[in-house]
């Protein structure tokens, strides 16, 4: 199940409302300027009178001839500047401080100025960062050049670094202007909860919020939960030109009619932006939000090729475009190549990164282009340690959350939810994590804290995962219920109605029900003729239930092969292991275990294809695997039973029972291990031991159904026939592969007729 997690928004150029003429340090500093006129020529100390008389125009003409007498003189430049500046002539007073900086770069004036120009364009705003920072270097107690540098990161879309200035500017007091600049960087970086609370105190303060600032409360809003009062703030504000401003409005409104069920009203006050290409990239995100909320695919699409035209028309795009196109792109299975680009891109602007460079991992993770290993090491030298700024651990989390989740991340999901992290799906995650260990109780407190937030209390995907924890006790029916509930809500999803319509296809094939799951693949493939990972699951059904031939599945597997070399997905390792060794596919086995090591059917079909050829080999080669899993998990049960599948591939029953052994030393009450040893002894016709393996299992777990048939199948191997008879019954009367129990109870039946001498009924015609 894919996150649903939000996209980085760009700021836009001047977006904010927040640029002020000056701030009360910078002019303490430009008073200074005047105050401190002594040994310098009569004219320049004449400007500097008329600019304390505020004699603006006459000061500019005074300090005009004084720089063209004393070029060189530092003062007069200043004096033009701050002239320039205090009437408005921006491009002047920039080039005229940018003059003063290549004489004496370490002029505060100037580095302080430069930094508050460098919002008034975005051409100017890194060269602002730029000037900043060298400021900060001689001051770093100013509050004030450390909020503005702040704000400059957010509208470059650098949240991280924005986020971390305002973290230590937020602890001294800050000014009302201050908190409502705060208060939409981290409304747009994401931290909804943060920026609510930030506008919050700016009112609290006197402050009345308005123009572009008004948006960004809205958002604030709705990604808080407020969603209606969003929109009824954002109607206020329609009616004018459909200038930059109204387009920002009517892309926010879109998306809070969205978030308040109105999806209609969504795409209708979007359309006359269809038309305007400066609402390119306003548009693109609120399509992308409703086409992935909605599950409509087309959508989504129709954004990604928006992002696409921005960034043809734009040849050298700045990382907040790069950033933001990435992450929206990334999204989409189709446009990854292309999202991957860009993020290698941002990595040559910044090679230091490791969100970026998390972001590439990902990825080529999803891709194919990594391998388990190489994933594993390089998640591990990514994330340890983790950032101690909480703007750097929400953008790390916000990294993470696209990949599907893996054992050694469980201490990194830990970490950031304990630290406060406000990413949502990080909880769904853990809960995926808690259900591979059994884990459900954990499992269902993470599912409750997602559901419990604004983005979990509408994701249908907690249903899912619900469902498989009751197909995982046993509670069939009740599992299958939970997923036509699920089709019943009429979802557009596309992702969770396939998610939900694949898993009660599994629920009717563990219910002996193979034609019912068959049918609901067909269902899906109607409507995705083309998707391979039906076509993999589906034949991988017909050939398990002898409704496919060998061939017909080897045709399939192949077919992916040909059409996504490199690539694999859970509906390949599915089938690729139902069908028998091939000693032809030696490299795909390889291939498929060194993506997932963790996928035991397929890497024992792989010792089972070099035992073929070699079997002291495929010996050593059990050995490696084996050592391979103790190494990625020393404490746990899992290698042993790894090494108890691979050590029967070889017919190895001592190795096996040795494994299966110690998987129990290790976890004595792992009920996957127990009905594997159980199954172990089953096939080895040690019927005392595996009755009493099952009976332990149901002794944890009441309603296994795996449990129930293999215990009614060991009493009828051991010819206790009615006792088999009953416990048959019971399990079709429990709705529990119904059809299965009624064949199964007319072959014993047979049997026990025919062993006493009598001709069954159905067979005297």
């Amino acid at each position: 199940m894919a996150p649903r997690s939000w996209t980085t928004r760009l700021v836009c150029s001047l977006g904010l409302g927040l640029l002020l003429n000056g701030t009360p340090a910078l002019l303490s500093l430009e008073t200074s300027m005047v105050q401190a006129q002594g040994a310098v020529p009569r004219l320049v100390r004449q400007g500097y009178s008329r600019l304390g008389d505020n004699q603006v125009d006459a000061a500019v003409d005074i300090f005009q001839r004084a720089v063209k007498q004393y070029p060189n003189l530092v003062e007069a430049k200043l004096g033009l500047a701050i002239a320039y500046r205090r009437l408005g002539r921006d491009q002047d007073a920039w080039n005229t401080y940018q003059s003063v900086l290549a004489q004496e770069p370490d002029n505060l004036l100037a580095l302080k100025t430069v930094g508050l120009l460098g919002g008034f364009r975005q051409e100017w705003q890194e060269p602002g960062i730029e000037a900043l920072d060298r400021f900060l270097s001689l001051e770093p107690g100013d509050v004030d050049a450390r909020a503005q540098r702040a704000l400059l990161y957010g509208y470059q879309g650098r949240f991280q670094e924005s986020l971390a200035d305002y973290e230590v500017v937020l602890q001294q007091n800050p000014s009302p202007e201050v908190l409502l600049g705060s208060a939409q960087i981290y409304t747009y970086s994401g931290d909804f909860v943060r920026g609510l609370d930030l506008f919050n105190r700016y009112q609290s303060s006197g402050g009345t919020i308005g123009g572009n600032a008004l948006i960004a409360y809205a958002r604030a809003l709705r990604g808080s939960g407020s969603p209606a009062q969003a929109a009824q703030i954002l109607e206020g504000q329609l009616g004018g030109p459909l200038n930059g401003q109204d387009v920002q409005v009517r892309s926010e409104l879109a998306q809070a009619y969205l978030d308040s069920g109105r999806p209609v009203e969504a795409m209708t006050v979007l359309e006359p932006l269809r038309s305007l290409p400066s609402a390119r990239l306003p548009l693109a995100r609120a399509l992308n939000e409703i086409g992935q909320d909605q599950g409509l695919s087309d959508l989504v699409q129709e954004a990604a090729a928006l992002y696409r035209a921005e960034l043809s028309s734009n040849p050298s795009p700045n990382s907040s475009l790069l950033r933001e196109a990435g992450d929206v792109l990334s999204g989409s299975p189709a446009d990854r190549p292309f999202a991957l680009d860009l993020y290698r891109r941002l990595a040559q602007q910044a090679p230091n990164d490791r969100i970026v460079a998390l972001r590439i991992l990902v990825l080529e993770s999803q891709l194919g282009q990594v391998d388990a290993g190489q994933l594993s090491q390089r998640l591990t030298a990514l994330v340890n340690p983790l950032p101690s700024s909480r703007a750097d651990q929400r953008a790390f989390a916000q990294a993470l959350v696209p990949l599907e989740p893996r054992p050694e991340l469980l201490p990194v999901y830990q970490q950031l939810l304990a630290s406060g992290v406000d990413v949502p799906f990080l909880n769904f995650r853990m809960a995926q994590l808690a259900i591979e260990r059994n884990d459900f109780a954990t499992a269902e407190v993470s599912l409750s804290a997602y559901q419990s937030t604004a983005a979990g209390a509408k994701d249908l995907a907690p249903q899912l995962l619900y469902a498989e924890i009751e197909r995982r006790l046993g509670r069939l029916e009740d599992s299958a219920n939970r997923y036509i509930a699920v089709l019943n809500t009429g979802t557009s999803d596309e992702e969770v109605q396939q998610a939900a319509i694949q898993g009660l296809a599994g629920i009717r094939l563990s219910q002996g029900r193979a034609d019912d799951a068959i049918a609901l693949y067909d269902r899906l493939l109607i409507n995705n003729p083309t998707d391979l990972k039906l076509l993999l699951a589906r034949t991988a059904i017909a050939y398990e239930t002898d409704l496919a031939s060998k061939a017909e599945a080897q045709a399939v597997v192949n077919r992916w092969l040909q059409q996504r070399p490199g690539q694999t997905t859970p509906e390949l390792y599915t089938l690729v292991a139902a069908l028998p060794a091939e000693r032809e596919w030696e490299s795909l086995y390889q291939a498929l275990a060194n993506a997932n090591p963790n996928h035991r059917p397929v890497q024992v079909r792989l010792v089972e294809t070099v035992a073929l050829r070699n079997r002291s080999q495929a010996r050593a080669l059990v050995d490696r695997l084996t050592r391979q899993a103790q190494a990625f998990n020393p404490t746990g049960a899992a290698p042993f039973l790894l090494e108890a599948d691979l050590a029967e591939a070889l017919d190895d029953k001592s190795r096996a029972l040795n494994a299966y052994q110690a998987a129990l030393v290790r976890e004595p009450s792992n009920i996957q291990v127990l009905s594997a040893f159980g199954g172990y002894r089953f096939r080895s016709r040690a019927f005392v031991e595996a009755e009493a393996l099952y009976t332990q299992v149901l002794s944890y777990r009441p309603t296994d159904l795996e449990a129930q048939q293999s215990l009614a199948e060991l009493s009828a191997v051991q010819g206790r026939k009615i006792d088999a008879l009953v416990q048959f019954d019971d399990l079709r009367r429990g709705g529990s592969n119904p059809a299965n129990a009624s064949l199964r109870m007319r072959q014993i039946q047979e049997d026990f007729l025919q062993q006493r001498g009598f001709q069954p009924a159905w067979e005297r015609f």
